[in-house]
């Protein structure tokens, strides 16, 4: 049977790190050592905060892209976007860490994901949660098919096809 250095070893047969609590560990230890890397699996930019109809259209747009949500976290809102670093090794290490950069250099686990235990004030994942969001704020946007929908942002839903 050969020998299973390092060198050798199949990725596939990696176990993923047990998961315990930050408290579990002593403050000096290196959470990423026992963490699957969720912060390479996204990353979030702040946006400004609607505060019209048509910025929550475009929070639409945004959402209509696979691997979008947007959140809230105290006054901040954020587009989260869920795409894995292409240096994210299988055994959850970076694979160009000596040329990381700065951006991930500066990265802390003082406040990291690391517990999974966050809860934000708002999450949308869909553009319908947008959608029936705004219409709490405004009202909906197409009360009923009879309406004058000059002033809506984009035309009403589409009538289904009759059943023959």
């Amino acid at each position: 049977m050969p020998s299973q250095n390092s060198s050798n070893m199949n990725r596939s047969n990696i176990a993923p790190p047990i998961r315990r609590s930050r408290a579990q560990y002593p403050k000096s230890a290196n959470l990423c050592e026992h963490c699957t890397a969720k912060c390479c699996r996204y990353f979030a930019l702040p946006i400004d905060e609607p505060c019209s109809r048509k910025d929550y259209d475009y929070m639409r747009w945004y959402l209509l892209h696979e691997g979008a949500s947007i959140f809230v976290e105290g006054d901040q809102w954020y587009l989260l976007v869920h795409a894995v670093c292409k240096h994210l090794q299988e055994d959850h290490r970076c694979g160009i860490y000596e040329t990381r950069p700065e951006i991930c250099r500066e990265y802390t686990t003082d406040e990291c994901e690391f517990d999974d235990d966050y809860c934000y004030e708002l999450y949308f994942e869909t553009p319908e949660q947008v959608d029936e969001y705004a219409d709490a704020i405004y009202g909906p946007q197409f009360p009923d098919l009879k309406s004058d929908d000059r002033d809506s942002l984009r035309s009403r839903k589409p009538n289904s096809l009759p059943i023959l």
